[in-house]
């Protein structure tokens, strides 16, 4: 499995990409950030963060996208930048077909480093780990892409299955009510035929 991670961001957006399977060592593809001028219009800054990552999925190829789910900050300002970036990011997905999963930041880190309340330094040294990398990947934007990348391929198959057994049960409950109206239906007719 090939993941493109995309740490939203207005001025850094971090990006990187991660192959493998759970349960097997992985491989860093590629990794880097995609850079905007903090006063260029935002219009402009936008479209840079879009051409930068249509460049990567172009590259790379990836067969899912990783996004962090952006949550409430303090700073209206950057929350709003920040969901800019992603909704950037998942554009650029849905127009290939790629599937796209969200992340949130406590659920990246508890993958990666076993803590949900783990800072940027440990998340970058488990990752540099992980990938079996000479250095943390530089800025932590780049670094917390991978994350995101090695925490989808890590918890997809759980997800997978997961939406596997609730269509299942949606599908056996619609049979169900199916079966239960016909019963109804059949009756109702035998009622009004006797």
């Amino acid at each position: 499995m090939r993941v493109l991670g995309v740490d939203p961001g207005l001025t850094r957006c971090g990006v990187g990409v991660v192959e493998g399977v759970a349960g097997r060592p992985l491989t860093m593809v590629g990794v880097g950030v995609v850079r905007t001028p903090a006063d260029a219009e935002l219009s402009h800054r936008l479209l840079a963060v879009e051409q930068g990552i249509e460049q990567w999925l172009d590259e790379h190829r990836p067969e899912f996208v990783a996004v962090e789910r952006v949550f409430a900050q303090h700073n209206v300002r950057t929350v709003m930048g920040t969901a800019q970036a992603s909704a950037v990011a998942m554009l650029c997905a849905a127009r290939r077909g790629i599937p796209v999963a969200l992340h949130t930041p406590s659920e990246v880190k508890a993958a990666v480093t076993g803590s949900g309340r783990a800072d940027k330094a440990q998340v970058g040294a488990m990752v540099t780990r992980l990938l079996r990398l000479s250095a943390p990947p530089k800025p932590a934007d780049a670094a917390d892409a991978l994350a995101l990348a090695i925490c989808h391929i890590w918890r997809a198959p759980a997800q997978n299955r997961l939406q596997q057994a609730v269509a299942q049960h949606q599908a056996h409950t619609a049979r169900t009510a199916h079966a239960a109206d016909a019963a109804h239906a059949a009756h109702a007719t035998k009622g009004r035929t006797a």
